[in-house]
């Protein structure tokens, strides 16, 4: 087990060590929040910008609390959300792009920012999560039209 408390804290360190080593052109043009959500089996980080208080804000899936699940994977989470941020998704910077995740411009950024190692433990440990997800069984319902004869 791992000494270090995953709070909020601990992700706005997180925040600051790849904004700092990662993104060092990347103006930050507004105030950027960072902190734990909900737990989600499928998102594992999302970014909001509230024009009300100039301010964006990256949500980190709940789960990734757990020590259990790698630093990488959280790093990896952040990152992501921080490539949308430089291209102007949820973010006062200009769209690079029409849709977020186009031709694979998320990995591509990533990779120039020498962020491979974090591409590849992610995708490694995304393979064995969704092998030990349990199938969800979904009762669907069944609608009968009954026909009725008058006799």
């Amino acid at each position: 087990m791992s000494s270090v408390v995953r709070d909020d804290n601990w992700l706005l360190s997180r925040l600051d060590h790849l904004w700092s080593n990662h993104f060092p052109d990347v103006d930050q043009k507004n105030k950027v929040f960072i902190k734990f959500g909900r737990v989600a089996k499928y998102r594992f980080g999302s970014i909001r910008l509230d024009p009300k208080k100039d301010a964006s804000l990256i949500l980190i899936n709940g789960m990734f609390k757990d020590d259990k699940v790698p630093a990488e994977v959280v790093d990896h989470t952040i990152a992501h959300e921080l490539v949308h941020y430089t291209h102007g998704f949820s973010s006062p910077h200009k769209k690079q792009h029409s849709h977020p995740h186009k031709g694979g411009v998320i990995d591509k950024e990533m990779l120039t920012r020498g962020l491979a190692d974090l591409i590849k433990s992610y995708k490694s440990w995304l393979k064995v999560y969704r092998k030990n997800l349990k199938p969800v069984v979904r009762k669907r319902r069944v609608r009968r039209i009954i026909k009725i004869r008058w006799i």
